[in-house]
């Protein structure tokens, strides 16, 4: 049995600060509005739909307690309806998709909402602690670094400049604010108000205004970390072959820090008749992988390759790549590792100009590839995320 997209929908991205447009917003709200857009935008029966698996990374604080069922009660889908949430890091949003699918191509469920929020601004990244990140007996086996550090490992390991990386960041700063200007993310709603008037319609960290030279006098973010925290003298001790740590990544390149909610209506053939709904995407193949937990972020590689050879597929069978930009050294090597040129990959930009909402990127980039391949008549797309631990998550999707 096949799983179907039949749509998706996410929130604008707000800044995820004491300061940004979307902080007054709880993110169970977040969740509630994609949803109800999910609903309108297709005339949903919703009693059709069993169950909602949202991604969230931070389940804690307003995130807490199953965020996914609160989102589901709160929705007006009826009291029916069935909430869980899960945490794959950065995945997170992935994994919803992919658990709905197996759900789904299992024949155990017909139709489900997939999806994830982050609010950033109300749960800071690492509120929920966690044994890796603050226990020695877990860290210092495995040789766990900061994510940051494992960025500039990427970047001294396989050669990539300073330069290198802010001209990545630039072009995706340049290319999200084409994308903007020419009305390019048909899945993104405007977050509202008690009163239905906008709080956001736009996602806020895109900054058309970006300049190299700007970019070149950002200070480096990891430096003092590695250097003083002893971090870099763990990546050097796994990766002997690397003399020194060159700290290439800073604000400008690195994904930012945002707020935001995405869902994608996942289900099986009958259901679509049933509803007179037709899909928009088949999910051909998803797949996770481990790597090692020092160069954590290497993982989209690997994990699109088992992807990949799941469906049957050759790299040269995809026609544009969504891959997540958590730091600019993490999609220069996937390209680089898989033979893929720039210009299939984040053509509408990345999560270093529109931001990363933890647990709802995942979906989010979806919905962004199923848009931009119906904009130009493509047929097949990949998204895939690097993860925190190291972790990789890829799936495939086809137009119906």
């Amino acid at each position: 049995m096949e799983a179907y997209i039949y749509d998706a929908v996410r929130t604008v991205r707000g800044k995820g600060n004491k300061k940004g447009a979307l902080m007054s917003v709880t993110p169970t709200e977040l969740s509630t509005q994609v949803l109800k857009a999910l609903k309108d935008r297709n005339d949903l029966d919703t009693d059709l739909v069993e169950d909602v698996i949202l991604g969230c990374v931070s389940q804690v604080k307003d995130q807490g307690v199953n965020i996914a069922k609160s989102a589901a009660q709160q929705s007006g889908y009826g009291d029916h309806l069935c909430g869980v949430t899960l945490n794959r890091f950065c995945g997170s949003g992935l994994e919803a998709i992919n658990q709905a699918a197996a759900y789904v191509r299992a024949g155990f469920t017909d139709l489900l909402v997939a999806g994830g929020v982050e609010s950033m601004s109300r749960v800071p990244m690492g509120s929920d602690g966690g044994g890796f990140l603050l226990d020695p007996e877990q860290a210092i086996p495995g040789k766990m670094v900061p994510q940051g550090i494992s960025a500039d490992l990427i970047a001294s390991k396989f050669g990539y400049s300073r330069a290198d990386v802010d001209k990545f960041a630039y072009e995706s700063q340049m290319r999200a604010s084409k994308a903007e200007s020419e009305s390019r993310f048909k899945s993104r709603i405007a977050v509202q108000d008690v009163n239905g008037l906008a709080v956001l319609n736009t996602d806020e960290n895109i900054r058309p205004s970006t300049t190299l030279e700007g970019l070149g006098n950002l200070q480096p973010s990891f430096a003092m970390m590695g250097q003083m925290g002893g971090y870099d003298a763990v990546a050097i001790d796994k990766y002997p072959e690397i003399e020194e740590i060159n700290h290439v990544h800073h604000a400008g390149n690195s994904s930012a820090i945002v707020d935001g909610a995405s869902v994608a209506l996942i289900g099986n053939k009958a259901v679509g008749e049933k509803m007179g709904l037709k899909p928009r995407f088949k999910i051909r193949a998803a797949a996770v992988v481990g790597t090692d937990p020092t160069i954590m972020l290497i993982g989209p590689a690997p994990a699109s390759k088992k992807a990949l050879k799941q469906a049957g597929m050759q790299v040269s069978d995809i026609d544009l790549f969504e891959v997540n930009e958590a730091f600019a050294a993490v999609p220069m090597y996937f390209m680089e590792e898989m033979g893929v040129d720039h210009s299939v990959v984040n053509v509408n930009g990345g999560a270093i100009a529109l931001g990363h909402p933890l647990g709802s990127t995942g979906c989010m980039l979806t919905g962004t590839l199923m848009d931009e391949l119906e904009r130009r008549d493509l047929s097949t797309g990949l998204v895939t995320l690097c993860i925190g631990g190291g972790m990789g998550i890829a799936t495939i999707i086809e137009r119906i």
